[in-house]
């Protein structure tokens, strides 16, 4: 490089002795320096030039390459949905468009491989739905978004998103799970009287529980059309089959069927045969009138949000080797168990300290979970659809501990220290029970996969009724008109 050539120029006049007398020494080396420069300048711009046209030049190649591939592709989806020969073209048009979210997101009917194509299982293809917002007396199906502007210095919101969730079958449902609580002769009988009418009338495939089919077939023999599992894996692949899930039962059926999708939920329709249903608003009575209008379409559903667990260990090299995951849909539980000393745990949100909770225990609960133990705890009841993580604790030893309503975009940790009397204990919907020893932490976040559950009016109404019903809420006798008033 021949910007290094002035500066060696320097050292050869003063070794070849050139007098220094009646020259300036300090203007001779800022010329020279202010040549160097100039020469170091023109040396760089020498050699970036060619850098920069060889990088446009990959760009534009890469450019080229990309749409030839994208080309390509949209040719070959075009083809083959001209062989399908299936209305996928109207799909197309209205799948995945701003109005809503369509159900091969959420619900896939196949696996992907290394080239992140889908690969069509063995199952037979499910009914299509489409997810949209829209609000109350409004038609038009429109996802009315949060629109922010910020103007003149000013911060307004123009437009709320609307509050109900709507779900359009764009193909008919053909397969249904009916899932059902145990020991119970008059929901055996419902059962089975729903068994036969959703295949004689409607034409469906029926899944049913080991135990349930077992009891139908002992009835009758007309029941042998009924499918069932055998092992947990035909279970994890129970959301590619079924279209449509049918508790009979109480909140507690519902939290078994959500409990058996460890992934996506199909939507789930709710019969009420328990003691409380806050989640539960369809009589059992009318089945054949809500089935078929359900099985119709559009339909109101309530996206209950889920709560991902993790155990992580003391003993865990990091924090990527856990327990887990845990999903629960009403909350998770952190108590002192049997031992008779107060649980000291150690909460975090987000890395933040939070508090030290010493009590009898902490709830975690999601908002579906406001009216079960969180409730009783002392937390506040909270509309299902609000997304957010309940922090509860139980009997704390402390007059200023308040529950808290977190975002439900936060990851909490709660931590049983070293210095705790006693281990903890963990349930995940009231059950399956671990302990907690010193060191070992519980780390909870929203699930990605909510459970759609379907609405006999809309959410607000079905979330009012329940309280109103299953709890008295505000239920006192009116004040008489004949008393004294303000003049």
């Amino acid at each position: 490089m021949n910007w290094r050539g002035p500066a060696i120029s320097i050292w050869n006049i003063k070794i070849v002795g050139i007098p220094l007398s009646g020259y300036n020494f300090y203007e001779m080396l800022e010329s020279w320096w202010t040549q160097s420069s100039l020469c170091n300048a023109m040396g760089m711009i020498r050699f970036m030039l060619p850098c920069l046209f060889c990088l446009e030049n990959c760009k534009e190649r890469d450019r080229k390459i990309s749409e030839e591939q994208s080309h390509r592709e949209n040719n070959g989806d075009e083809e083959r949905t001209e062989n399908l020969g299936s209305p996928s073209n109207e799909q197309s048009e209205h799948c995945c468009g701003s109005n809503g979210i369509c159900s091969h997101e959420v619900l896939r009917d196949g696996d992907r491989d290394s080239a992140s194509k889908v690969v069509p299982n063995k199952f037979a293809r499910k009914a299509s739905f489409k997810l949209s917002w829209c609000c109350k007396g409004d038609q038009s199906d429109q996802h009315k978004h949060d629109i922010v502007s910020f103007e003149r210095g000013n911060i307004t919101t123009a437009e709320r998103s609307s509050k109900q969730i709507s779900l359009k079958w764009e193909s008919q449902p053909q397969t249904v799970i009916i899932l059902t609580k145990p020991n119970s002769t008059s929901v055996r009988i419902l059962c089975a009287e729903m068994v036969r009418w959703l295949r004689e009338q409607k034409k469906l495939d029926i899944y049913v529980e080991p135990r349930v089919r077992a009891e139908l077939l002992t009835e009758s023999s007309y029941y042998n059309f009924v499918h069932t599992w055998k092992d947990e894996t035909e279970i994890i692949l129970l959301h590619t089959k079924v279209d449509l899930v049918v508790t009979l039962g109480g909140d507690g059926t519902v939290l078994w069927a959500a409990s058996m999708f460890k992934g996506p939920v199909p939507p789930v329709v709710p019969f009420s045969l328990g003691s409380l249903g806050f989640m539960t608003p369809f009589h059992s009575e009318r089945y054949r009138e809500y089935l078929d209008s359900i099985l119709k379409g559009p339909i109101s559903i309530t996206l209950r949000h889920r709560l991902q667990c993790h155990v992580i260990r003391e003993a865990a090299k990091n924090e990527y080797e856990t327990e887990g995951p845990i999903l629960v849909l009403n909350e998770v539980t952190i108590d002192r168990g049997i031992s008779s000393y107060l649980t000291n745990l150690e909460c975090y949100c987000d890395n933040s300290f939070v508090t030290c909770v010493q009590g009898d225990g902490l709830i975690l609960s999601t908002t579906s979970g406001s009216t079960a133990y969180s409730l009783a705890a002392g937390g506040s009841m909270v509309h299902p659809q609000v997304p957010g993580i309940l922090f509860t604790p139980i009997c704390p030893h402390s007059l200023s501990f308040r529950p808290l309503i977190l975002p439900e975009h936060v990851t909490l940790r709660v931590q049983v220290p070293f210095n705790s009397r006693s281990h903890a204990w963990a349930s995940f919907d009231g059950k399956d029970r671990k302990r907690l020893a010193a060191g070992d932490a519980l780390v909870c976040s929203m699930a990605p996969w909510p459970v759609p559950t379907a609405c006999q009016v809309d959410s607000t109404s079905d979330f009012l009724n329940s309280i109103h019903d299953g709890l008295h809420w505000n239920l006192r006798k009116t004040q008489s008109f004949d008393g004294p008033r303000d003049t």
